[in-house]
């Protein structure tokens, strides 16, 4: 049976209005909180910011000891005798619009079990505190998608099925057992897109809403979106 890595922690790193991301996996959550282990996360967080998300860049970038990040994971692998796995990364730049960014149950500053950053364009000054807000709404809302028409065919499909297989086992004729799912689905399609789903700081309106009523000059837009929690999807 092979080994899963499926604790660890997420980072970012921002500088100058770019920000950068990447999740770092151990076996459990009491190497999570080892002291090399969170030394090595910090120091390839900050080279994963140089290297803008690029894991292969990554691996074969030379750290504080002279050694490649790839030799050193394999060295602290050996050492504490847990799988550990650099799995994702992602980066943001500064242009088109502003990041912003959201760490959950931080156990330091820009380290935690659950990191989102989003890019929005449209926002001024005044109202810089929204996007941290919007942040912390992808955060707990976990959305897949901007828009409902951006969630991939197959997940839709896959879902219709599910949904279609718990009707029919009600026992409901097949007419209305279709009327039933295509409802199902649209609820589907509302709760998992960002701009359809329900405001966390305000349950009767969406965040469609919220992105009206603070546009000025030009209307907000949400450009761009990652939500990593750790383990998801291992």
């Amino acid at each position: 049976m092979s080994r899963t890595a499926s604790e660890g922690l997420v980072l970012a790193k921002e500088e100058n209005g770019k920000v950068s991301i990447i999740e770092i996996n151990s076996e459990t959550d009491f190497v999570a909180k080892n002291k090399d282990f969170i030394s090595f996360c910090k120091e390839v967080s900050e080279l994963n910011f140089i290297s803008k998300g690029n894991l292969n860049e990554l691996n074969n970038s030379k750290m504080l000891n002279g050694s490649l990040v790839k030799e050193n994971l394999i060295n602290l692998i050996s050492k504490i005798g847990e799988k550990i796995t650099i799995r994702r990364s992602n980066f943001f730049d500064n242009r088109l619009g502003l990041n912003f960014y959201y760490v959950h149950a931080a156990v330091e500053k820009n380290i935690g079990k659950i990191i989102s950053i989003v890019k929005i364009d449209g926002l001024n000054e005044k109202r810089l505190d929204l996007g941290t807000k919007i942040a912390m709404h992808i955060t707990a809302s976990n959305p897949i998608a901007i828009h409902k028409d951006e969630i991939k065919k197959d997940l839709i499909e896959k879902e219709l099925e599910i949904i279609k297989a718990e009707v029919m086992n009600s026992g409901k004729p097949a007419e209305v057992a279709e009327k039933i799912s295509k409802g199902k689905i649209a609820k589907f399609l509302d709760e998992n897109s960002l701009l359809n789903q329900v405001w966390i700081m305000d349950p009767k309106k969406k965040v469609s809403d919220v992105l009206k009523e603070n546009s000025s000059d030009r209307p907000l837009k949400i450009l761009d979106f990652v939500r990593y929690k750790v383990g998801e999807g291992v």
